[in-house]
């Protein structure tokens, strides 16, 4: 089954002053659409391998794969599931989920204090990767970051919300000021 690029649900420019229309552009339709193709050229070898990608993501280490192509899936089927989360997550509307706000309360102490916790997990993050919100399968939250495009799927977690640390996502507009980025990025995160 081949995939394809998932067409945003807002224009490239709905998230500025925050996330501008070029960075927003380049990002969905060189960089993610790059991991599409490259995670549907390993998944081609596969033809058995049927399930979405977050299934096969979720039980990687047991796939019946080659190993250099268990490594191109990780990497490629995670920069596509990752971004496919990532564009859902951001809304010019900005609106929250109460449900969510609540559990976040609940496992946090406060909204404000999950969101300290998250910035300075985003902020303390070395290199590329990402910063999560995550679900464990026993039903608590978590924050953590992974490194290129792992994704909490491979942990066993459910990703709630995610942050995008790569370069490619803010560099245009930030250039090296990764903080202002991930404070604004506030600013458009749709609490799912």
């Amino acid at each position: 089954m081949k995939y394809e690029l998932p067409k945003l649900k807002y224009a490239y420019d709905a998230l500025e002053p925050y996330l501008d229309a070029q960075t927003m552009t380049i990002h969905h339709t060189k960089h993610h659409q790059a991991y599409t193709d490259k995670m549907n050229a390993v998944l081609e070898k596969y033809p058995d391998l049927t399930e979405a990608p977050e299934v096969l993501m979720a039980k990687l280490a047991s796939l019946d794969m080659a190993e250099a192509d268990r490594k191109i899936f990780r990497n490629h089927g995670g920069g596509y599931i990752n971004h496919n989360f990532f564009w859902q997550v951001l809304d010019p509307a900005n609106q929250p989920s109460a449900a969510l706000v609540k559990e976040i309360n609940e496992a946090f102490g406060s909204l404000a204090k999950f969101k300290e916790d998250f910035t300075q997990a985003a902020n303390g993050h070395f290199g590329s990767g990402w910063v999560w919100l995550a679900k464990t399968p026993v039903g608590g939250l978590k924050i953590y970051s992974t490194p290129n495009q792992d994704s909490p799927l491979l942990q066993g977690d459910q990703p709630i919300i995610c942050l995008d640390l790569w370069e490619h996502a803010y560099y245009l507009k930030y250039q090296n000021r990764r903080p202002e980025f991930i404070d604004n990025w506030w600013q458009v995160l749709k609490m799912i």
